[in-house]
């Protein structure tokens, strides 16, 4: 992959090489990073990967997709095609109720922009016209006066660039800012509708996530070129709105479509450990991708080894010290078998047949072995309820008695799924992250004359 930003040391960016290996070993005990990449004075001066992950495939980033949303609303703004405290039911008059109500009459893009659209609870989503559900939606609140987290909103803002712009926002940012960054070939999921989803369903590569940020850092300009308005980023990224209050990074206020850190700093923010966290008192930039249940924890391990380091004085003489790396993620051990077996399933695996070093889930074969990660492909099906995006993805498994169980890791999306196969033929299915929580899946063969007879998978 050609790099976007240039590379350094770390001692040369003045930021010693243990603070890096001690900011490595922390995430080390973070269960699911899959990727980190920091950067200082324009940089890279650290990449980490977790095996079996990745820096060369598009990943999702969830929520980190409202802060580009922002930048092409900005984009907008500059270009006069509409402005901040314009009414939404006179941008995109056809989307709304035939009888607004007051509050909705009142709703701006401001208050798209901030969360505090006056809803008590998110619109619902995923069916029909989500633009429609989102301003048919009951607002109790007058707009500006409450603040919830509101991916719908986001929704819409994509809707009014659309219709503003007379394209999707994957076409308006492309010469703008996808194709001046050196972004390569970036996707965006879209509503039934056909609108982007704005408040997420980007897909992007970790280094292209960190220059995003970059571009963030430096006002907008990238490589001496002006992309987006200075005035837009300092906006988007200061403090506009007060959310709920607390002490953690998610209770230091909210820009337009951007959060506010402790120390200073600001983040785009993406579902199970999407960050780019940009750090203007530093001069740096960190990206982050991940599968987290607990996304606090790589923020504490910023601001406890990484924050402190910034320009201390390096050991003289200053040599260019090793940086520790990332410890894989270990494989599902277990052993091989010469025998094939096939079950029959009703739910979110149709069909599992596992053979000597292969494994088959609803008609694709992938290779699978115990003690390695074996690389496949496995597109997204959306017949069957498994959520799950991108096709890539790693596997490793074998038997431990008269059990069977693999790890298929999603190389292009957050969730793991540990499939466990016993002898009598039921099949658990678990996912370790999700907007539910961990996920569980249970199901018995649909017909017992299926159950352990030989198959014709083949290694």
């Amino acid at each position: 992959m050609t790099h976007l930003l240039p590379r350094s040391t770390p001692e040369l960016q003045s930021v010693p090489a243990a603070a890096i290996s001690r900011l490595i070993s922390a995430l080390d005990g973070i269960d699911q990073l899959h990727t980190l990449t920091v950067v200082r004075h324009g940089h890279v001066i650290a990449e980490a990967t977790w095996a079996p992950y990745q820096r060369e495939l598009p990943t999702a980033m969830y929520s980190v997709s409202k802060s580009f949303t922002s930048i092409a609303v900005g984009l907008a703004v500059s270009e006069g095609l509409l402005a901040v405290d314009d009414r939404v039911v006179d941008l995109i008059p056809e989307f709304a109720p035939e009888h607004p109500s007051e509050h909705l009459r009142a709703l701006r893009v401001r208050h798209l922009l901030t969360m505090t659209t006056g809803h008590s609870e998110e619109p619902p989503l995923w069916e029909g016209d989500w633009v429609r559900a989102a301003l048919a939606a009951d607002l109790p609140y007058e707009p500006g006066t409450h603040w919830l987290y509101n991916t719908p909103a986001t929704h819409v803002l994509s809707q009014i660039v659309q219709v503003r712009t007379g394209q999707r926002l994957l076409d308006y940012l492309r010469p703008r800012l996808f194709d001046p960054l050196g972004f390569r070939d970036p996707l965006w999921q879209q509503s039934p509708a056909g609108v982007d989803a704005g408040g997420f369903g980007l897909f992007i590569r970790p280094e292209e996530l960190a220059a995003f940020g970059q571009l963030l850092l430096d006002g907008g300009v990238w490589r001496g070129r002006r992309l987006v308005p200075a005035e837009w980023i300092d906006q988007a990224t200061s403090k506009q709105v007060a959310n709920e209050p607390g002490d953690r990074d998610w209770n230091q206020g909210y820009g337009f479509q951007f959060w506010r850190c402790r120390h200073g700093a600001y983040r785009g923010d993406g579902a199970f450990g999407q960050y780019v966290v940009v750090l203007p008192e530093h001069d740096a930039v960190v990206a982050i991708t991940g599968g987290l249940p607990d996304m606090q924890q790589p923020l504490d391990a910023i601001w406890e080894f990484l924050l402190p380091a910034f320009d201390l004085p390096a050991p003289a003489p200053a040599p260019a010290a090793a940086v520790d790396l990332p410890t894989p993620v270990p494989a599902v051990g277990g052993e091989l078998r010469p025998q094939s077996v096939a079950y029959e399933y009703d739910g979110v695996i149709r069909s599992l047949r596992v053979a000597e070093g292969v494994v088959e889930i609803d008609g694709r074969q992938l290779r699978c072995v115990p003690d390695s990660w074996s690389i496949g492909e496995f597109p997204e099906d959306p017949s069957v309820d498994r959520f799950w995006y991108g096709d890539q993805v790693a596997i490793s498994g074998g038997w431990k008695g008269e059990t069977f169980t693999a790890d298929v890791r999603l190389l292009q999306d957050a969730s793991t799924f540990r499939l466990v196969l016993d002898g009598s033929g039921h099949l658990r299915v678990t996912r370790d992250v999700g907007f539910d929580g961990t996920e569980v899946w249970e199901g018995d063969p649909a017909q017992s004359d299926v159950v352990a007879h030989h198959s014709a998978v083949s290694p």
